[in-house]
């Protein structure tokens, strides 16, 4: 955190600084942010694993794109990461990264489609999530209390605005990680990464190096365009019902993770494709069974392949991309 906050400084023009210059106010003399380098893009020097979101926001002034919002995004995701359990606003965000509250929020909706805020809440409730389902002997409130919390009630209400249902009735089901840390780097990224949006999947590829040759079972929602465009409500409702139909379909030690936006995957603990097939069919009978909005049934169909990524080593990138590769292949068959 701190070498990205030296290097949004460091970026920053020959006087634009002072002591009584406040981060919001270096903004504001400066345009969008408290910085003004720029990154040529034909150079090519600048990652191809950014979401098309992210390229299309950063494409300013024909070809070039400004580095610095980059890392100002960088720089946001990581010190959220590290404040998830203090009470935390954007604006103590943005002055962590040297901007204004207004250029954060601006940058941060159009990247990722949220607001600082509801990604706070929404990372906060997978830690607690984790915490109810690895910690059977605490209490709620013991759980609450630590995420930031001071009364059952108030984390009851934000648990159940993410996951749909209480926190004590969580304790029954299997975790997955349903919304992931969103995932950016400045490196070269492999092929395949352009267009997509990238999430955390540093705990799925540490479990694929001890199940190299074991099958995955990939699926995509339907139409998850126009679930979001009924509401965005709708849209996490059909996340939360693609996420319990795959932990209804796999086996005791078959781990499910989110790996996009409306993508998942099963990292199945067989090398027998029959396995991955079986999940894969059950998975598939399901589809067109609806789930409930509003008092309105919606339904709900799921693309899903079963695949087995056998190589002697795959990077993270690699892995990633083979996944997604898996999915878009499915839309065709």
């Amino acid at each position: 955190m701190e070498q990205l906050q030296d290097g949004i400084r460091q970026q920053m023009p020959v006087g634009s600084v002072t002591q009584s210059n406040t981060p919001q106010q270096v903004a504001k003399s400066n345009g969008s942010m408290a910085c003004c380098g720029v990154f040529d893009s034909k150079s090519q020097t600048l990652s191809s694993c950014f979401c098309y979101n992210v390229y299309k926001v950063f494409r300013m002034e024909g070809s070039v794109v400004r580095l610095q919002n980059i890392k100002l995004l960088i720089a946001a995701l990581e010190y959220i990461e590290s404040h998830l359990c203090d009470d935390i606003k954007t604006e103590d965000v943005a002055a962590a990264c040297y901007c204004s509250k207004a250029t954060l929020e601006r940058l941060f909706r159009c990247v990722n489609r949220i607001s600082v805020h509801d990604y706070v809440i929404r990372r906060r409730m997978m830690r607690a999530a984790k915490g109810l389902s690895d910690s059977p002997d605490k209490t709620v409130l013991e759980i609450a209390l630590e995420h930031g919390y001071s009364t059952h009630e108030s984390f009851a209400r934000a648990f159940k605005q993410v996951w749909n249902c209480k926190p004590s009735e969580f304790r029954n089901r299997k975790y997955t990680e349903l919304y992931p840390r969103i995932r950016m780097s400045l490196e070269i990224g492999g092929k395949g990464c352009v267009n997509r949006k990238q999430v955390d999947i540093s705990e799925l590829y540490d479990l694929f190096q001890e199940r190299k040759n074991c099958y995955f079972v990939c699926c995509d929602i339907k139409n998850m365009v126009h679930l979001n465009r009924i509401s965005r409500k709708a849209g996490d409702l059909a996340i939360i019902e693609a996420m319990n139909r795959m932990n209804q379909a796999a086996g005791e030690n078959d781990m499910v993770f989110r790996i996009g936006g409306d993508e998942f995957c099963i990292l199945t603990d067989s090398c027998e494709q029959a396995y991955a097939e079986q999940i894969a069919e059950k998975i598939r009978s399901w589809n067109e069974g609806t789930f409930s909005y509003e008092e309105t049934q919606i339904p709900l169909y799921l693309y899903t392949t079963a695949v087995s990524l056998k190589q002697e080593w795959i990077k993270y990138n690699e892995l990633f991309s083979g996944l997604h590769d898996a999915i878009v292949e499915s839309k065709f068959q």
